[in-house]
């Protein structure tokens, strides 16, 4: 059964992905970036160039010839899935497919209206059996 793990209180989803996504790909993880439509997995890509800062996060498009050995896969469409390792989700609605991912992340930053979304999200993920975790990046409780 799909790990799902949501993270709430995200000031910089950018940072934070780039954070989880350099530590999966050391332990030999692959991630695939749910985005919500091509101008933010523009945004992600450009960001990945970057860090960490003395290097990048290798990354692609699904529809790549090297998607297959890339461990960073940046998509908005979810008509191509490489693999079904670690999905982390930008979207404001679950992603139809999440449960054939061994985790799904979920990542909420601070605007009222996508809190909302992502509670909607949990409720649906409870309701259906799976187990949740929840962590409070700001450092305050939830």
């Amino acid at each position: 059964m799909t790990r799902i793990e949501f993270f709430f209180n995200v000031d910089n989803k950018l940072l934070k992905v780039a954070s989880l996504a350099d530590s999966a790909v050391k332990k030999g993880r692959k991630l695939m970036l749910f985005t919500q439509d091509e101008q933010s997995s523009i945004a992600i890509e450009r960001y990945m160039w970057t860090q960490p800062a003395i290097g990048f996060l290798p990354h692609c498009r699904p529809e790549h010839a090297l998607a297959g050995q890339t461990p960073v896969i940046v998509d908005w469409m979810g008509e191509k899935l490489v693999h079904d390792d670690v999905l982390v989700n930008f979207k404001s609605e679950h992603p139809p497919f999440f449960s054939r991912f061994r985790r799904l992340i979920e990542l909420v930053g601070l605007d009222v209206e996508e809190k909302v979304a992502a509670r909607q999200r949990f409720r649906f993920y409870r309701d259906r059996g799976y187990e949740i975790k929840s962590f409070d990046v700001s450092g305050n409780a939830l």
